[in-house]
């Protein structure tokens, strides 16, 4: 059976295509999909999935390969082998407010999707925080008051900047990482072993 490589949909599955074509692999199947969550190829079978999903399948063994954003492992710490960062997707987690926001005396109150990741911040500043877990645009709590700020992922800063916010603090670089079921790196070396090696060959070293 082909390996199953699960990507991450939206910008990293853009990224990881031009990282794949510089690999003189044919990418051909996979920019034309149209809206299928499943292609199959000469070499290998590939589904498209929401980052955290992407870790789940892996996980569980239905792909045996994952491309995914570091920030998802370090939120959901999932039981997954973590092989190595790829050279796209760089990204970097911060703490952000209204530009002339004077923290309240208060317990601040901090909006974020990545609330493990937020509580885990606070706690090396010995801080105690109250975190509000939001789903949709987390810029929106410090406008609408529900925050006093937020932590969050920023990539060009370009939103914050819009939203009239501003970065306090950055605290976490990252990038893509290629992940690996624990059963298949045993159970299917040999067919693994290439696409793990070009990946990494084609890791850019900084």
């Amino acid at each position: 059976m082909k390996p199953c490589i699960a990507l991450t949909k939206g910008r990293l599955e853009k990224q990881f295509l031009d990282f794949f074509k510089s690999l003189s692999y044919d990418v051909d199947p996979l920019v034309n999909k149209g809206r299928k969550l499943r292609v199959e190829t000469d070499d290998f079978q590939f589904v498209f999935a929401k980052g955290v999903d992407v870790t789940t399948y892996v996980e569980h063994g239905i792909a045996d390969l994952g491309i995914v954003g570091e920030d998802i492992l370090a939120e959901f710490q999932p039981d997954v082998y973590n092989l190595f960062p790829l050279p796209f997707g760089q990204c970097r987690m911060a703490l952000a407010t209204e530009e002339g926001k004077v923290w309240p005396e208060r317990k601040r109150r901090i909006a974020s999707k990545y609330t493990n990741i937020t509580k885990e911040f606070f706690k090396q500043k010995g801080e105690s925080v109250e975190i509000f877990k939001l789903e949709g645009s987390v810029e929106l709590a410090p406008i609408l008051g529900l925050a006093d700020g937020i932590v969050d992922i920023v990539e060009t800063g370009n939103t914050l900047k819009e939203n009239g916010l501003v970065i306090k603090e950055e605290f976490f670089e990252f990038s893509a990482r290629c992940i690996a079921n624990r059963s298949s790196l045993k159970i299917k070396r040999d067919e693994l072993a290439t696409v793990i090696e070009s990946f990494r060959r084609g890791v850019v070293v900084k």
